[in-house]
């Protein structure tokens, strides 16, 4: 009966790991685990327990943790600030790294603006080309149309 409370005991730490990281990684151990109490309970040996809980662990951490996130997840906002890497904006306040200053407005919001270089300084009103973005900030270079 001691196997059994030793499982047990790893099945509680397992899901209270899993609750604190909300991983989608313990849970699966942790039905391993319930899987070898049972093995256990019906007088299996530790090799057997052993054995057990690993393949129950690692065949559901392989094949239904991929669709659990995927059912999980498909309620989460996904944002499409990629699609903005390439865009071509209008400056709105004169873009100067050293001073720290500079916006521009993509898709109704106002952005941060740096340009990709320090030395350049790009005035408001003038195009831009968006390269990157890091963090809240859009990194551009200055745009020339017909280039």
């Amino acid at each position: 009966m001691t196997n059994t409370m030793v499982w047990l005991a790893a099945m509680i730490i397992l899901i209270i790991i899993e609750i604190v990281t909300v991983g989608l990684t313990t849970i699966w151990f942790a039905i391993g685990a319930l899987v070898a109490i049972i093995v256990s309970m019906l007088g299996g040996g530790m090799i057997l327990q052993l054995t057990v809980f690993l393949l129950v662990s690692l065949g559901m951490l392989i094949f239904t943790r991929p669709l659990a996130i995927r059912y999980i997840n498909n309620t989460r906002t996904r944002t499409n600030y990629e699609g903005i890497i390439g865009k071509v904006v209008r400056i709105t306040q004169d873009v100067d790294n050293i001073a720290g200053r500079g916006c521009a407005v993509v898709n109704g919001q106002e952005w941060t603006v740096r340009a990709v270089d320090d030395r350049n300084k790009i005035t408001a009103g003038s195009l831009a080309k968006v390269v990157d973005i890091k963090g809240v900030r859009l990194i551009v270079e200055k745009y020339e149309e017909g280039l």
